[in-house]
């Protein structure tokens, strides 16, 4: 316990390491709420001042935060439109009255007694996701944090809580979040144990139509289910969060298709990449996420047909997703198109090795092989005598392995 401040202040460590705790899991980061404390006399007690918004104090040995225990009211809209009140006068059990769910309204006291106004610790033994209060509906980020803890622990949604997730995305007010604030929990939902279970609240509160319908469009076929299938095995695998981005974001449906785009292949890769991009411009998605999920479209079914794929056109895979140069990209990629096989993904030992062989080509070598001109030999002359290694390389080594 750390260091307490001067009484009659009480001390309460609250929150999500208090849920985790009684979880029997790993602490989460460890936030405190004082009451009965004033700015004042938590800076005279050794604590920085760092909130802005709302009153919040660095311990001066932890470096642990502590929040004056405060209430919050709606003045507009959005999950920015807060006001927030702190006072000496403000209680514990209202402090954790304007939190979400009751799994994250709990306390500890200094004593070590555990404070449960709402129930969270049955909610946590029944596998339940339930709001505290009808306040819920004020703050559309919730949506979000309930599909992501959903996620998190595999727990059902609570009937009236899902009721309410449905109110806020009637009423528009999704659409008052920030893109990156979407991402951020979005992002972090892929990030859990079980990634397709934050997409199925989403689907059940009518939040992915309204934030994701590119998403939402693809469980018209079975597309959806596939999807969902694939990014609970990357996650079973430990993948990282491109990888899991790409599987979510490689072959998005749209409300208006007329008719089955993969009639062409060329037309498909070029629709499923458009789709992916505008999904991450959207979202304002960081470069390393977009940019997998625009190669693994634009390049599924190629990654399939590896046995099939001509020298030239396995080089031009190898060339167009920049593996030449930096060949973790490649695994990656491959990562995100094996999560689609419930076994071994054969075709990634394939593209390895052809990639290994396509490197290995000495370009010194090959540049020397060109007959200079009374001009001398340029850049062009040099890319193209290694691209005919290269492909020779590549031919040489199929042909050995037929």
């Amino acid at each position: 316990m750390p260091r307490p401040v001067r009484q009659p202040f009480r001390i309460y460590r609250v929150g999500g390491s208090v849920r985790d705790e009684l979880l029997g899991r790993k602490d989460a980061d460890r936030d405190w709420v004082v009451v009965g404390a004033t700015p004042e006399t938590m800076t005279a007690s050794g604590f920085k001042a760092v909130g802005s918004d709302f009153p919040v104090f660095l311990h001066p040995e932890t470096r642990e935060e502590y929040a004056l225990a405060r209430t919050e009211r709606k003045h507009g809209r959005g999950y920015r439109g807060f006001e927030f009140f702190a006072s000496p006068e403000v209680t514990l059990a209202e402090d954790l009255a304007r939190r979400d769910l009751t799994i994250n309204a709990m306390a500890r006291g200094e004593d070590g007694r555990l404070i449960d106004p709402h129930g969270g610790e049955a909610d946590l033994r029944a596998g339940i996701l339930r709001h505290v209060s009808p306040a819920f509906v004020e703050d559309p980020l919730r949506v979000l944090r309930v599909a992501r803890f959903g996620a998190r622990f595999g727990f059902a949604v609570a009937p009236a809580t899902r009721k309410l997730m449905r109110q806020v995305v009637a009423s528009g007010e999704l659409a008052t979040l920030a893109p990156e604030r979407v991402w951020q929990e979005l992002a972090r939902g892929l990030m859990e144990a079980q990634p397709a279970r934050m997409l199925a609240v989403l689907r059940q509160s009518g939040a992915a139509a309204a934030l994701l319908p590119e998403v939402d469009a693809m469980f018209g076929d079975a597309r959806g289910l596939r999807m969902l299938r694939a990014l609970d095995r990357a996650a079973a695998r430990g993948a990282a969060l491109p990888v899991r981005y790409a599987i979510l974001a490689q072959d998005l449906a749209a409300r208006d298709d007329r008719s089955d785009i993969r009639s062409s292949r060329a037309v498909a890769a070029r629709t499923r990449a458009r789709r992916a991009d505008a999904l991450s411009a959207r979202l304002r998605v960081p470069a390393g996420c977009r940019d997998a999920a625009r190669l693994a479209a634009r390049w599924l079914p190629v990654f399939d047909d590896v046995e099939r794929s001509p020298p030239a056109r396995t080089l031009a895979v190898l060339q167009a997703t920049d593996a030449l140069r930096r060949p973790e990209r490649l695994p990656l990629l491959l990562e995100a198109r094996a999560a689609f096989a419930a076994g071994d993904y054969a075709p990634a030992a394939r593209w390895v090795e052809a990639l290994r062989i396509a490197r290995g080509v000495d370009a010194g070598a090959a540049a020397r092989t060109i007959t200079a001109a009374p001009g001398g030999v340029d850049s062009a002359d040099i890319a193209h005598a290694v691209r005919a290694a290269r492909l020779a390389a590549l031919r040489a080594w199929k042909r050995s392995t037929r």
